[in-house]
């Protein structure tokens, strides 16, 4: 299950900018591949060291370097000395436990998003990514790539990809980002229906934990895309030195779809607690119906429970215990005591 509050494994004191990695090792190992494009081609390569994706740097074309694995910090150290990146972005890279934001630095733009993957539950990965006046660097923590569509965009020369500069590059890997909101939303969406109808049609424990488990899946989507519309709100006030004017509309597109997200999940989390208070009234109605059956049964066995304790006691003289329709009278008298009060309930709708 997705934690809200990750662990740190840094150790607490240590200075501002130490290069430790916080997280799951999800990759064997750090690959770091180059994808180079301008409207004529492209050029696609998996590089050894950081120092080979420098001359890179010096082209005219927009370059893409994608990390996958943050658990060699010394490569990514490396990286860092090869694009001159602060040791403060470093940090914030290796910690996977960071909530989305965007910095601005000398040179470049820093942005940390979360994408979501949902299948038996809610999987969390920390995206990072930096853009430069000709390169985009993304760092990812791997399993899911979440950027091969933007991968075969570029390959395909599908729309505008290869024709506009880096901004579109950043815009299109924000809006897969985005994207994987949604896939998400419309599974949990499936799972809320699923259990909801089991609830109306037999509630039980298991219903219970899986509406606990949604509203924590929830809370969880929720601190990551409020935080992620910050940022697409500050691209679009503060990022006139990268951003073309012609592909500002993008990013407002982008920021339209983050509310939307937004408002689906505070959605989710009002019909979850909806079905809290549905759940609680079914199991309450449950209670009061055997509460009901039993108080009933009580009630007739009452009298019934008084004529067997009066002919039960030890007296020597009881005119009734000498008569030979005793017995038989008081089966009469409590059959009919129990039918009268039965047929009372019953008229009273009680049964």
């Amino acid at each position: 299950m997705t934690r809200l509050v990750k662990p740190t494994a840094k150790e607490v004191g240590a200075p501002p900018g130490t290069l430790v990695h916080v997280g799951e090792r999800k990759t064997d190992r750090t690959r770091i591949r180059v994808l180079d494009y301008d409207e004529e081609g492209y050029r696609e390569e998996e590089v050894e060291t950081p120092a080979d994706c420098a001359p890179f740097a010096e082209h005219a074309t927009v370059t893409w370097v994608d990390v996958e694995g943050l658990h060699e910090v010394e490569r990514l150290r490396e990286l860092g000395d090869v694009f001159g990146l602060h040791p403060l972005v470093l940090e914030d890279v290796l910690d996977t436990g960071q909530r989305p934001k965007m910095e601005d630095y000398d040179g470049y733009v820093y942005i940390v998003a979360r994408v979501f993957t949902y299948a038996d539950g809610l999987e969390a990965e920390q995206v990072g990514i930096i853009i430069l006046p000709h390169m985009v660097i993304t760092f990812r923590e791997g399993g899911h790539d979440v950027f091969e569509p933007v991968r075969a965009r570029i390959r395909g020369a599908k729309g505008r990809m290869r024709s506009l500069g880096v901004d579109f590059l950043a815009y299109a890997l924000l809006d897969a980002v985005v994207d994987s909101y949604f896939t998400v939303l419309e599974a949990m969406g499936d799972k809320i229906e699923e259990v909801e109808e089991e609830l109306l049609r037999d509630p039980s424990q298991s219903n219970l934990h899986g509406i606990h488990a949604l509203k924590r899946e929830a809370a969880v989507l929720r601190k990551s895309v409020w935080p992620l519309r910050d940022v697409m709100n500050g691209l679009m006030s503060r990022g006139a030195e990268w951003l073309a004017p012609s592909n500002a509309f993008y990013i407002r597109d982008l920021y339209d779809h983050t509310i939307g997200v937004a408002e689906t999940i505070e959605t989710y989390r009002d019909l979850l607690a909806g079905m809290l208070d549905i759940y609680l009234s079914s199991v309450s109605n449950r209670m009061n119906e055997v509460m009901k059956v039993l108080t009933v049964i009580a009630t007739v066995f009452i009298p019934l429970t008084f004529l067997a304790g009066v002919y039960g006691m030890n007296f020597k003289f009881m005119p009734e215990l000498q008569s030979p329709w005793g017995y038989p009278a008081v089966w009469a008298v409590m059959l009919a005591a129990a039918g009268a009060m039965l047929h009372y309930f019953w008229r009273k709708k009680w049964l």
